[in-house]
C-alpha cells in the first residue's frame, strides 16, 4: 500500500466524507475514490459504506485505522521535519491560544523559529475558537488548557503549572482576620476567566468552599487585566503561577491559604494531522515540543 493511499484513507476515515477529504488533501473526488477502491482491492474487503450524507467506516476500516492512524501521523511529521532541516522553510506560521500563555510562556520559545526565517502570527481565543480555527485551516497550531475532544485533532501536553488563589496583601490580611475564612472569601469581589468559574471552581471544591450562587465581579479571558486589578487591591482570583509569581516575589500579591491544597493545570499543543505535511508546521511543532516538554512548567 502506498503512503499516499494510506493518507487518503485516514483522511476519509476522519472526515467521514469523500468530498471533505478531497478538499483537505487538495485532490479531486475521483482521485480520492480511486485511492479507496485500490485499498479495498488490496485488502479484499470494503472499507466504507456510501450514503447521501457521507461515508460510514466498516469494521475493516476501523481495524486499519487503528493499525496505521497514529503511526502514519508520526511518520509524516518526521518526514516533514527532516525536510525542514534541509530546505527553505520561510513562511508564515499561525498560532492560536490563550493570550496570557502566549505572551508569558510561548513567546520566548519562538526565537529559534523566528531566527530560521519563519514569520509567526499569534492569535488569542478561547477553546472553542482555537478548535474552530484549527479545523478550518486558518491556524496551524493551537495551545489550550483543555484536552482535545474532537477526534480530528491531535494534542500533547507541553506545560504543567500550579494554580494559585491570590490577592493583594491588604485583601489577604482582611480575609485571614475574618472569623470564617470560607464565608469571607465568598463575600470578597471575585475576578474570573468566565461565568463558569474555570480554574476557580476546582479550587473551591477541593477546599470545600461552596460554589453555589457565586457571581464574579469581573469576567475577562485575559487574566493579565485581572492581575492589574488584584495588585491595586480589588478582589481575589485563582490563576496559573506563571502569571503571578513575579508579583508575589515583589510583594504586590500574596498566595491565599488553601486549607486542603492547590491543583495543577496542563496546557496542550493542538494540531490537525494533515497540517503536519507542511514542513514548516511539522518543524515548528517539533521545536515547541522539544523546548517546552511535559515537565517544563512543573
Amino acid at each position: 500500500m502506498s503512503l499516499s493511499r494510506m493518507r487518503t484513507f485516514i483522511e476519509v476515515y476522519r472526515q467521514r466524507s469523500i468530498s471533505s477529504a478531497a478538499r483537505s488533501l487538495n485532490l479531486t473526488q475521483p482521485a480520492v475514490s480511486q485511492h479507496i477502491s485500490g485499498l479495498e482491492v488490496v485488502i479484499g474487503r470494503p472499507l466504507f459504506e456510501r450514503s447521501p450524507s457521507g461515508v460510514k467506516p466498516t469494521s475493516a476500516a476501523d481495524e486499519l485505522a487503528a493499525d496505521i492512524g497514529d503511526k502514519l501521523d508520526v511518520a509524516e511529521a518526521a518526514l516533514s521535519s527532516a525536510r525542514a532541516r534541509s530546505m527553505d522553510i520561510e513562511g508564515v506560521l499561525q498560532i492560536v491560544g490563550y493570550g496570557g500563555f502566549l505572551e508569558e510562556i510561548l513567546s520566548e520559545q519562538l526565537l529559534p523559529l523566528l531566527e530560521s526565517g519563519i514569520k509567526v502570527r499569534l492569535h488569542t481565543g478561547n477553546n472553542d475558537l482555537i478548535t474552530s480555527l484549527l479545523l478550518e485551516g486558518h491556524c496551524d497550531l493551537g495551545v489550550s488548557a483543555q484536552p482535545v475532544f474532537d477526534t480530528r485533532l491531535k494534542s500533547e501536553v507541553i506545560f504543567t503549572n500550579k494554580v494559585l488563589p491570590v490577592a493583594s496583601p491588604s485583601v489577604a490580611e482582611r480575609l485571614l482576620a475574618a472569623e470564617k475564612y470560607d464565608e469571607a472569601i465568598r463575600s470578597e469581589p471575585l475576578l474570573a476567566y468566565n461565568l463558569e468559574l474555570s480554574l476557580i471552581d476546582h479550587w473551591l471544591v477541593k477546599n470545600r468552599i461552596s460554589v453555589e450562587g457565586l457571581v464574579p465581579a469581573m469576567v475577562s479571558q485575559d487574566l493579565r487585566s485581572q492581575r492589574k486589578l488584584l495588585v491595586k487591591g480589588f478582589g481575589w482570583s485563582v490563576m496559573p503561577e506563571f502569571l503571578c509569581r513575579e508579583q508575589i516575589a515583589k510583594g504586590e500579591l500574596v498566595e491565599l491559604p488553601s486549607p486542603i491544597g492547590t491543583r495543577e493545570i496542563q496546557y496542550y499543543l493542538l494540531w490537525l494531522p494533515s497540517a503536519l505535511r507542511q514542513a514548516r508546521v511539522a518543524h515548528a511543532r517539533q521545536s515547541l515540543l522539544s523546548q517546552l516538554g511535559y515537565d517544563a512548567g512543573s
